[in-house]
């Protein structure tokens, strides 16, 4: 057995002993892909059971640039914001992966880390492709259902759950600036975003100046993809990558559920959304995830052809915004 991870392997097997018990005993060590934010390792006990290994190394994080400079990307980023929303979610019964043990004490090591609830079962995307109807009505109607619950916790105030209403103004201004910065580095890389940088930037402001003062937020998980939901063998399903959860506009969640789902959005629409903080935000999605794909795509991201399409997608789809 070869071991390659943070941890140094006696650390490591400390580490479980110490939450687990002496009989917890690492047969392997697997790194788990896909992550742009954290490292997760699927860590297997020669008893059979099994946990997962959250690591927030920021020196492996493909935003890291964007955290330090504190801007949108520190939102959802660290081991503080994964505690108090795991903790958060737990409490409203909203599934999400269990925190068995969360290690901030940064003695041995530079980055925290955490044993986490494994959940097996597959990414909701798979049940896009199911053969049998009846499954898929059951998983996503659970999962409208989850969501549903989740948006209906309302507060007064945008942000996190400890922030105690500190956030004033709007919260949309917040992806106004966003947007001005990502739009900014798309500019450098791509022809037809700096040719209509200018119109693209109009549009924005146009579409933000329709928008009318609100003053209750819903809790939203960030960055809802099917990726982020696990569906266990029992279809039901869980969420990941909750960093970024916080309360906020829900129809920043909705707007990227809408293209993020297709067809399967039907099972998760809310009839109650206002049209125009969907519009910006979807626009606003466009943009960032434009910049985002550039970002993986220049960082070394390993899935290189994934970031392309990515890039390449979202701006033909912010294009279409000043086309129409």
């Amino acid at each position: 057995m070869e071991f390659s991870y943070h941890l140094d392997p006696a650390d490591l097997q400390e580490y479980i002993g110490k939450v687990f018990g002496n009989s917890y005993l690492i047969a392997n060590v697997t790194r788990m892909h896909g992550g742009a934010q954290k490292v997760v390792y699927k860590i297997d006990c020669s008893n059979g059971f099994s946990c997962v290994l959250y690591v927030w190394d920021l020196t492996m994080n493909y935003f890291q640039e964007e955290i330090a400079n504190e801007n949108i990307n520190a939102q959802s980023y660290g081991s503080h914001l994964f505690e108090i929303n795991n903790r958060y979610l737990t409490a409203q019964g909203i599934r999400t992966p269990a925190c068995h043990d969360l290690n901030k004490e940064r003695k041995c090591y530079s980055f925290d880390y955490a044993l986490v609830e494994y959940v097996s079962g597959h990414k909701a995307e798979v049940y896009f492709q199911h053969s049998d109807l009846r499954v898929q009505d059951q998983v996503f109607q659970r999962l409208g259902d989850m969501i549903t619950r989740m948006h209906g916790n309302e507060t007064h105030f945008y942000g996190k759950p400890d922030h105690g209403g500190s956030n004033a103004g709007e919260c949309y201004l917040l992806q106004m600036e966003n947007a001005n910065m990502q739009l900014a580095y798309a500019s450098q890389h791509i022809d037809s975003i700096r040719t209509n940088q200018s119109r693209l930037l109009d549009k924005l402001y146009e579409l933000e100046s329709r928008i009318e003062p609100r003053s209750r937020y819903g809790f939203i998980h960030g960055e809802l993809g099917p990726d982020h939901v696990l569906v266990t063998d029992d279809l039901e399903p869980y969420l990941i990558d909750i960093e970024g959860a916080e309360f906020y506009d829900i129809e920043h969640e909705h707007s990227f559920l809408e293209f993020r789902f297709g067809d399967f959005y039907r099972y998760l629409k809310n009839d109650n959304l206002d049209p125009d903080r969907m519009l910006f935000y979807r626009f606003h999605h466009h943009i960032s995830l434009t910049s985002g794909g550039l970002k993986l795509l220049h960082r070394g991201y390993p899935d290189q052809q994934f970031a392309k399409d990515l890039a390449v997608h979202h701006t033909r789809c912010a294009l279409q915004f000043i086309e129409d």
